[in-house]
């Protein structure tokens, strides 16, 4: 099994986080995202449908799409919701969610901020993204009320490693998160193999 990402990719990071809590054995490749698509090596250049990371490769084939891989890997595992089809139905949802929510509005915040040289997101468009993370922090918040230690139930998921991806970076998006949420991720961070995206192997910070 061989995984390709970049460090500075919360959609690589959640992959590499499963792979390192689950304890599978991989390869990694860190791949230069500011290289243009078609300078990127090879074998990640014809392998990578879209040109984009994460791109895993598990016995010859191909798999991209960070949240398609986190549901390939614990279908496969039976493992961190994929121990049975309705948990596994559960994780699919909210996989459906992060990629339309926080792994949008979080990610383009933290983009807006730190790697936005041209000022493209000047004027309303940071504060549009602003509000909408907003809400997807509120809506989080309030998932976690009844107690539990993770977004399904007491046991961590693929559901908790998505929703993470991007949110080791509070400091470069100028955020904070509301109490409940900020236990959830010291909770993740606890886990065996909990690694920040900068101290994973083969990361090189911009």
């Amino acid at each position: 099994m061989k995984l390709y990402g970049n460090c500075e990719s919360g959609h690589s990071y959640k992959v590499k986080l499963f792979l390192e809590v689950a304890r599978v054995p991989h390869a990694y490749e860190e791949i230069d995202l500011r290289l243009a698509r078609d300078a990127r090596p090879e074998p990640f250049r014809s392998l990578a449908k879209y040109g984009e990371v994460p791109l895993l490769v598990h016995n010859g084939t191909p798999y991209v799409q960070s949240n398609a891989i986190l549901l390939h890997l614990a279908e496969h595992l039976q493992a961190f919701g994929g121990e049975t089809k309705q948990r596994l139905d559960k994780v699919r949802e909210w996989l459906f969610w992060e990629a339309n929510r926080i792994g949008f509005s979080m990610a383009h915040y933290r983009y807006g901020q730190k790697f936005d040289d041209n000022g493209n997101y000047a004027g309303t468009v940071l504060p549009w993204f602003r509000n909408r993370l907003t809400a997807d922090l509120e809506r989080l918040e309030d998932e976690l009320s009844d107690g539990r230690a993770f977004l399904l139930d007491d046991q961590p998921s693929a559901v908790d490693f998505s929703i993470c991806g991007y949110m080791y970076w509070a400091d470069q998006a100028h955020i904070s998160f509301p109490p409940r949420m900020q236990a959830w991720l010291d909770r993740i961070a606890a886990l065996p193999g909990w690694r920040h995206p900068y101290q994973m192997e083969g990361a090189d910070p911009w």
